[in-house]
């Protein structure tokens, strides 16, 4: 009876060996996504540190630091770590490094937090809040609008339990933007098509930037547009290929 008892505590006991809540795993993540292109140290600070599979329902968890998007519910997605990193680092590109002696190590796995890039950053399409975890690594506060009420209460949650306290989540019109918090010195938006909302590049502070998914160059397949706002005007660029839903009018 005590060996037959011994053997059934020995099934149910946790399975031995790395957790999802291990940083090695994020670890691993971080170099993938190192060797897809995304090298911006403070880029990877954030994801080492984030921990994916509390934005994910339980039953994906196992697929949470794969490469790959992940249904959240309400039609929606979690979009790749490697998209999310691509559109990272276009917002980032170019601007000036927190640390006195240049670029964090590009040997470091997992690079120690470097301070809050930006000041303040609005995000379109909250989701699940995983970038909008990103991202607060990487700036002061974000404004995160997103139209579904059912994601942004899911989201409030997943960030709270993170412990990320910087991110304010609103239920809303995303391409109304956050006008009463403007101006913002990046905005980034998880969903796009052919025009940008004129209320982003008005709420787009001097100095600012802004990273969409813009037209569809085939199917399945937008541009990554940049915008800078100028003291003179605005200048847009294309900064690779990604896939996002349309953006959408409205809240519900």
């Amino acid at each position: 009876m005590v060996q037959g008892a011994a053997a059934d505590a020995a099934r149910v006991r946790a399975p031995v060996g790395l957790g999802l809540d291990s940083a090695r795993v994020r670890a691993r993540m971080v170099e993938r996504l190192r060797s897809l292109g995304i090298t911006d140290g403070r880029i990877l600070a954030a994801f080492a540190a984030v921990e994916r599979h509390l934005f994910v329902d339980s039953a994906l968890a196992n697929q949470a630091y794969e490469d790959t998007s992940l249904p959240i519910g309400f039609g929606q997605t979690i979009s790749k770590p490697s998209i999310v990193g691509q559109m990272l680092q276009a917002l980032l590109l170019d601007r000036p490094q927190d640390r006195p002696h240049g670029r964090w190590p590009a040997s470091s796995a997992t690079p120690a937090a470097p301070a809050p890039v930006l000041r303040r950053v609005l995000e379109i399409g909250t989701g699940c809040g995983y970038q909008a975890a990103l991202l607060a690594r990487l700036a002061e506060h974000v404004v995160s609008v997103e139209r579904v009420g059912a994601l942004a209460e899911k989201a409030r949650a997943n960030l709270a339990e993170g412990m990320v306290r910087n991110v304010q989540v609103m239920h809303g019109d995303g391409r109304l933007g956050a006008p009463a918090l403007a101006p913002f010195d990046a905005i980034v938006s998880a969903a796009g098509g052919d025009e940008l909302p004129a209320a982003w590049l008005e709420q787009l502070a001097v100095g600012g930037r802004l990273v969409a998914p813009g037209a569809e160059l085939r199917p399945g397949v937008q541009e990554l547009l940049v915008v800078e706002r100028h003291p003179s005007g605005v200048t847009r660029r294309l900064a690779g290929e990604v896939y996002f839903v349309p953006l959408k009018s409205g809240a519900e």
